[in-house]
């Protein structure tokens, strides 16, 4: 028989063949979770009693969604999350170290083939790296430090093919963007994306992860790439363990093949409190905007801060316009820093946040827009009142398109202006 990523993946880890449909119980390679679940996980554990967590020191407790924590009950969840890290051994990453999507590869805890869980649906992103990485609950991670096992449905796979390569000023935001107009949210549900072709394989990885990351939107199970030198070098930098790598047989069974002329592909927007509401910038180009937000665990790596800054440096945001830039992580942040970034940036008019995820879902209430104030956002959802206030509107774009808008005061196409072109190294 011939197998996908995830049925080869599971498989290994089942220690048996599987195929899309079978209920395997796996090893789990690592397990994550963050501050918003941390507190059902640690009631479940004292509920059985756990006395012994062998795999604990395999779990990262990360605190980023209440970062700084804005009440005493996330101050105290952080507490007592600081405390079972330092007691069982868990890994820690504390506040302003980064959001978990980002921290998790930074450091070094994953690598091609492994089997990752965490306590949020974008916890896919692993799969940028050759991995299955999906979402669970509070009390499955439980389970995971307990047993270092967990039970999975393995999911059919949908194949998508990008022929030719993106065009500069197009990124992977807008691939995203594009399934999910094709598909709609949800389209692929409980399914494993498998991302490929010459698009693919010339992408940075920080676009990579950008790829894996917004498939939750599409409510995917797991969206992996395969592995190539890009994949390896960077997680040997990193730190990561030697990589297994893992590739789909040619001749593997899908649920679905889908083939995109990614060089035809122009820079897209979710609009109307629907993430796949997708129309092309040039068709809603001129829509004035209020604020524009850079970041979040979707896009707040490095290269968007370059895609900001080759639009931004030097100029100013447009009057009355407010701009926020949170970084995925405290790594991004010192790099940034390094390269000028932040100092462009900030002289362009953009405040710039600690990283963490508080902006992206407005717990931290930093970015409260008023009634009717648009915001063009590099997030990853846009639904109704997710930063706070129903009555205004939230449009989800790349980090070039939301630097370009907040140049301009208007929803616009980052091809337009200068810098707009600027392009990662292949």
């Amino acid at each position: 028989m011939a197998y996908t990523l995830a049925e080869k993946i599971l498989g290994a880890h089942a220690d048996r063949t599987v195929k899309a449909g079978d209920v395997v119980v796996a090893r789990v390679d690592f397990a994550m979770v963050h501050d918003a679940r941390a507190a059902n996980a640690l009631k479940q554990l004292e509920k059985l009693g756990a006395k012994s967590l062998p795999n604990a020191s395999r779990t990262a407790f990360v605190l980023d969604h209440y970062s700084p924590p804005p009440n005493p009950e996330a101050a105290n969840t952080h507490i007592a999350m600081r405390r079972f890290a330092d007691e069982r051994g868990a890994v820690l990453y504390d506040i302003g170290d980064g959001i978990c999507h980002q921290v998790l590869p930074e450091g070094g805890h994953l690598t091609c083939g492994d089997l990752v869980v965490g306590t949020d649906t974008h916890s896919t992103t692993y799969g940028a790296f050759n991995a299955f990485g999906t979402g669970v609950e509070g009390t499955d991670v439980s389970a995971v430090m307990m047993t270092g096992k967990l039970w999975f449905r393995v999911p059919e796979t949908i194949r998508i093919e990008l022929k030719g390569r993106l065009q500069p000023g197009v990124w992977a935001k807008d691939v995203t963007l594009t399934m999910l107009g094709r598909l709609g949210a949800e389209g692929a549900n409980y399914r494993a994306l498998e991302y490929c072709g010459e698009a693919v394989a010339a992408m940075d990885i920080d676009d990579r992860m950008t790829l894996s990351n917004h498939a939750a939107e599409l409510g995917a199970k797991a969206a992996i790439l395969e592995a190539d030198e890009k994949t390896c070098a960077w997680l040997k930098a990193h730190g990561a363990r030697e990589p297994r790598s893992v590739k789909a047989d040619a001749d593997a069974v899908y649920a679905q093949r889908i083939e995109i002329d990614a060089a035809a592909l122009v820079p897209q927007v979710a609009r109307n409190h629907r993430i796949d509401d997708v129309i092309g910038v040039p068709e809603v180009a001129g829509q004035k905007i209020d604020i524009a937000l850079i970041g979040t665990c979707t896009n707040g790596r490095l290269d968007d801060m370059r895609q900001a800054a080759a639009i931004l440096k030097g100029k100013r945001i447009a009057k009355g316009v407010r701009m926020i830039v949170t970084p995925a992580s405290r790594q991004i942040y010192l790099a940034a820093l390094r390269e000028g970034l932040i100092e462009a940036l900030t002289a362009a008019g953009a405040s710039v946040e600690a990283a963490g995820c508080g902006t992206c879902v407005n717990i931290t209430g930093h970015l409260i827009p008023g009634d009717d104030q648009v915001i063009i956002s590099s997030a990853n959802r846009n639904f109704k009142g997710r930063l706070g206030n129903p009555r205004s509107e939230i449009w989800i774009a790349s980090s070039a398109t939301v630097a370009a808008s907040a140049l301009t005061g208007r929803i616009t196409d980052a091809r337009e202006v200068a810098g707009g072109l600027w392009r990662a190294a292949a």
